[in-house]
């Protein structure tokens, strides 16, 4: 199954912002700062995206989430 993407809400008009987004897999994807100082372990395969709590609160009041 193609990976289809729907923009659920962002911190500004254009697209190079803080975004969530739905898949039709039942999943999250974030657009976000790539941090470098978290001291983490982690795995080739994965990554860290930092983003605003106030674009998690803002789809939760909104009912996106």
């Amino acid at each position: 199954m193609a990976l289809k993407v729907t923009m659920l809400v962002s911190t500004c008009d254009i697209t190079d912002c803080p975004t969530l987004y739905a898949t039709n897999r039942d999943t999250l994807l974030v657009q976000g700062e790539t941090p470098t100082d978290h001291g983490l372990q982690i795995p080739s395969h994965e990554t860290l995206v930092e983003i605003p709590m106030d674009l998690i609160r803002k789809a939760i009041r909104d009912k996106l989430i």
